[in-house]
């Protein structure tokens, strides 16, 4: 995605203002995916990127095997032309998304939804079913790239055990246990982004793992 792209966003007061958090908030908690549905506009990315009075709006969309414990995990590309986001290569996630394009917008009543499914397509060719599930939010306000961010939280159950990447993004990934996972989170000298971290954290809290 080019710098000049118009991408969604949602002023930091009209999003958090009432119900500010650092970390995760649960689903039940409060009603996030509401307010960004019904408060956002769009603004050029680059403009967008050094922006903390906006946040940009993000579907985090981690992919779960609940009967195998496995979940999807992958290394993010560290090649200049490889990786957009230089301040995230070659870190591990286990969050597919990305930014909510204007094109995205015209998918009503959730461009935001619509947005999970493309980036799905695009990084691993999601031909599945499509039942995602929103199991909370992600405010990280700790580095610039958390302060101008907002994830919403999402889990798709699938029954595979292989998902292959289809983009030159991602430079290794597989299904892992979600032991293995967990013992990566704390291994010397594996990166691991902090939503990453945080979703880890939700996963185990979440009553479908």
């Amino acid at each position: 995605m080019g710098s000049r792209a118009e991408i969604m966003v949602v002023g930091r007061d009209a999003l958090l203002g009432e119900r500010p958090f650092q970390g995760f908030s649960p689903a039940a908690d409060h009603d996030y995916e509401a307010l960004v549905l019904s408060r956002h506009g769009y603004a050029p990315r680059e403009a967008a990127e050094t922006d903390p009075s906006r946040k940009q709006p993000i579907a985090y969309c981690v992919i779960v095997n609940p009967r195998a414990s496995l979940v999807f995990a992958y290394l993010r590309a560290t090649g200049e032309g490889e990786y957009d986001e230089a301040r995230l290569r070659g870190k591990w996630s286990i969050g597919i998304g990305g930014h909510v394009d204007r094109a995205d917008g015209d998918a009503l009543p959730d461009p935001v939804r619509a947005s999970m499914r493309r980036e799905l397509g695009e990084e691993i060719g999601w031909d599945g079913p499509f039942e995602p599930r929103i199991i909370g939010y992600i405010n990280d306000d700790a580095d610039m790239v958390g302060k101008v961010h907002f994830g919403l939280l999402y889990r798709l159950d699938t029954d595979a055990r292989e998902l292959r990447p289809r983009t030159r993004e991602i430079a290794r990934a597989a299904m892992l246990h979600f032991d293995e996972w967990r013992a990566m989170l704390d291994s010397p000298g594996v990166a691991v982004e902090g939503w990453s971290r945080i979703a880890t954290a939700a996963l185990l809290r979440d009553p479908g793992r």
